[in-house]
């Protein structure tokens, strides 16, 4: 039996369907109801992931979790004290269960961290990579490395497996926020001043993601590892645009504004960590995770971004 944690959410619920439909025995928690979709695996109703929950009746007879649950990254946070409500639940939830698992005998636990453990911007052609030196810059990527330190201590006292995957942003059918207000603008054909802009970032398709997730649960070598995840190619924030547009076989009305400006006009406007995003680098090296998992992404990012489109709720 294998606990998918955060089972309603945009990874989690692709997990869940995966490990279904390869003939697993599944289980999740989540905090809201599971949809229609979810047939043939068990549910577990988790109000809140605190230091204090019981996670008893969920791991009944479980012998791996993927602990996709977290309090996600948010643009604007109100929260009085963001770092302790991440470390809340990211933290002292994460440990929790980590320690109800080992204690009844979980032979793998696998935790979704992210890139932000790694920190925000890479230098062009110096990727990240899972043994580089955390530098997280935020309270949402600081409370994942304490999760991750956490764990790695749990594994060292209990012998429970941990395996670590930092995904960077993470795209498919049913994606929210900015990734889907880029593809509304593409499609509506709003012109959009990126027409310019050749930095390069990675990604990963969820399906890619969870094929990796899916891989780190039955494979020998993941034990111990930390492991990062992208489609394996590289795009500029105007490819991005472009190649999206061309998934949706439409044009992308790009103005070419240069980057410098449009980076003095967002600082202007308080807004430095968008232009970051948009022309800023972020790369990660998945080459120990080919190596030492003989893993390969198996959609390419112009399928991914083809299933994207496809998903797309109007």
């Amino acid at each position: 039996m294998i606990l998918v944690t955060g089972g309603t959410g945009f990874v989690g619920s692709a997990l869940l369907k995966q490990l279904l439909n390869d003939g697993s025995k599944a289980r999740a928690s989540a905090r809201s109801s599971l949809s229609d979709e979810f047939k043939g695996g068990q549910y577990h109703q988790i109000r809140d992931m605190t230091a204090s929950t019981d996670w008893t009746a969920a791991l009944i007879g479980v012998q791996a979790v993927v602990h996709c649950a977290a309090r996600v990254h948010v643009m604007q946070d109100h929260a009085t004290d963001p770092l302790q409500a991440y470390r809340e639940v990211n933290v002292k939830g994460t440990l929790n269960l980590a320690c109800q698992a080992a204690q009844v005998g979980v032979s793998r636990f696998v935790f979704v961290s992210s890139i932000k453990v790694n920190g925000e911007a890479t230098e062009p052609s110096q990727p990240f990579t899972a043994d580089d030196v955390p530098l997280p810059l935020d309270p949402y990527g600081v409370s994942k490395l304490e999760a991750e330190q956490g764990l790695r201590e749990i594994e060292a006292q209990t012998g429970m497996e941990v395996v670590i995957v930092r995904p960077p942003l993470v795209y498919g059918p049913g994606v929210k926020a900015n990734f889907a207000a880029m593809m509304r603008w593409v499609a509506r054909g709003i012109p959009l001043p990126l027409g310019t802009i050749h930095n390069a970032r990675s990604m990963v398709a969820l399906d890619n993601l969870v094929d990796l997730l899916v891989t780190c649960l039955k494979h020998p070598a993941a034990a111990g590892q930390t492991f990062l995840v992208s489609d394996g190619e590289d795009v500029s924030t105007t490819q991005l645009l472009r190649r999206t547009a061309l998934a949706m076989g439409k044009k992308a009305f790009l103005l070419p504004v240069p980057a410098s400006v449009l980076e003095l006009g967002a600082t202007l406007l308080g807004k430095h960590g968008v232009a970051q995003r948009l022309c800023g680098s972020l790369q990660v090296d998945i080459d120990k995770t080919r190596r030492l998992l003989g893993w390969t992404p198996p959609l390419t990012l112009d399928q991914g971004l083809k299933k994207a489109v496809e998903g797309m709720k109007p």
